[in-house]
C-alpha cells in the first residue's frame, strides 16, 4: 500500500475526530467502550494506524477522555453502570449487614423470653404442687357468710 496523499490523510483525520467526538459525548456503539480500539473501529481505521499514522489523535483522544473522567463526566456508560452497581452493592451490603443485627437481637431476645416463660412455668408448677399437698389452706368465708352467722 502506498503513502496517503495528503487529502486522504486530512480526511481520514476529520473522520477520526467525529468518531472521538461521538464516544466522548457517550454515543457509545453496542459492544464497545469509550477506548482506543472502539474508536478506531467506529472510525474505519486500524488500531495499528492509530498507533502510527495518527498517533497524535490517539493520545489526543486518551488525554480528552482522561479529562472527562478526573471531571466527573464518565464518556463511557458501562463506566457509570458499573459506579451505579458498586453503589447498589455497598448499599445492600449495609442493608445485610443492619438485617444480620436484627436477627441477632431478636434471637437474643428469644432465648430471654423463653428462658422467662420457663422461669414462669416452673414457679406455676411450683406453687400448684404446694397447694395441692398443703393441708393448711383454708377457705375464706365470704362477708355475707360471717355476716348470717352472727347472733
Amino acid at each position: 500500500m502506498g503513502r496517503l496523499t495528503d487529502q486522504t490523510r486530512a480526511q481520514k483525520e476529520t473522520t477520526i475526530r467525529a468518531a472521538m467526538d461521538r464516544l466522548l459525548r457517550g454515543e457509545i456503539p453496542p459492544g464497545g467502550k469509550c477506548d482506543v480500539k472502539t474508536l478506531a473501529a467506529a472510525s474505519g481505521v486500524t488500531r495499528a494506524a492509530l498507533y502510527s499514522t495518527y498517533l497524535h489523535l490517539k493520545e489526543e483522544f486518551e488525554r480528552r477522555r482522561d479529562q472527562l473522567r478526573e471531571a466527573g463526566v464518565i464518556a463511557d456508560p458501562r463506566d457509570a453502570q458499573i459506579d451505579r452497581l458498586k453503589e447498589q452493592v455497598r448499599h445492600l451490603q449495609q442493608r445485610l449487614s443492619t438485617a444480620e443485627q436484627d436477627n441477632a437481637d431478636l434471637i437474643a431476645f428469644r432465648t430471654q423470653a423463653v428462658s422467662q416463660l420457663a422461669a414462669q412455668h416452673d414457679e406455676i408448677t411450683r406453687l400448684r404442687a404446694a397447694l395441692t399437698s398443703a393441708n393448711n389452706v383454708r377457705g375464706l368465708a365470704s362477708t355475707r357468710d360471717r355476716a348470717s352467722a352472727r347472733p
